[in-house]
């Protein structure tokens, strides 16, 4: 298989209610915070934060879009969560949106991997494939591809190559700071996703007012900025 054959990834996900864990998950989670606040109030400020981050965790939270990008075809799917709602397949431009339960999103996510080699993503060593791994677990799936397979690109398997631009546009962490999507497209010119005022952070509301169809269209923003940002790395930077 050619070495062309790339998969641009992009994921969203929500958290759990917090409210409706069962108590022993619920203590576990706050554990850390009784001990670490000595009033009242820093308690109260960090069981929000706490709350408003449950979806960053594969055990405490779900995927509720995969979005998947052809790099050389320019063409993609979004893969969405509408929970209580028929919505029907659309096309918008090159990018077709389908409606799927967790499962079955990443059934077809991984059936697609299997005809690509090379996998480019912006923090997915940290965060989406992982959290793609792991939720697959969940739901008994088996993964396709081992895309966590040594950090190093020559430690990678040829069929399994994982171009995460957070690590090669930082050279592994030797950059100080490492910056975030946007900030990396805001410094090679190209349109930032976060420049239509939605970011990762208002997904799960969004979700709760079931805007289901935005939060599909705000993740094709990640997906576009990232395909562009890899084209600068691969003309530039690298080696």
């Amino acid at each position: 298989m050619s070495t062309t054959s790339r998969l641009i990834i992009d994921i969203e996900t929500v958290g759990e209610d917090f409210d409706s864990l069962d108590k022993a998950t619920r203590e576990n989670l706050t554990h850390w915070i009784k001990k670490e606040s000595e009033v009242e109030g820093e308690y109260e400020d960090a069981l929000a934060e706490l709350k408003n981050r449950l979806g960053f965790s594969p055990l405490t939270g779900e995927i509720v879009v995969i979005g998947v990008l052809d790099s050389e075809k320019n063409e993609g799917v979004v893969y969405f969560q509408a929970p209580g709602e028929k919505i029907p397949e659309l096309k918008e431009n090159n990018i077709t949106f389908k409606q799927c339960s967790e499962k079955e999103m990443l059934q077809k996510f991984w059936e697609g991997a299997r005809h690509y080699n090379c996998f480019v993503t912006f923090n997915g060593r940290s965060f989406d494939i992982p959290f793609l791994m792991i939720r697959s677990a969940v739901h008994r799936i088996r993964p396709t591809k081992d895309l966590m397979r040594g950090r190093y690109l020559y430690q990678h398997s040829p069929d399994a190559i994982h171009i995460d631009l957070y690590d090669q546009l930082s050279f592994y962490g030797a950059l100080r700071r490492k910056g975030s999507l946007h900030l990396w497209s805001r410094a090679f010119g190209i349109q930032s996703p976060k420049a239509g005022g939605v970011t990762g952070d208002d997904v799960g509301r969004m979700f709760a007012e079931k805007k289901f169809l935005d939060i599909a269209k705000y993740n094709v923003g990640d997906l576009i900025a990232t395909k562009e940002l890899y084209e600068r790395w691969q003309k530039y930077l690298q080696f």
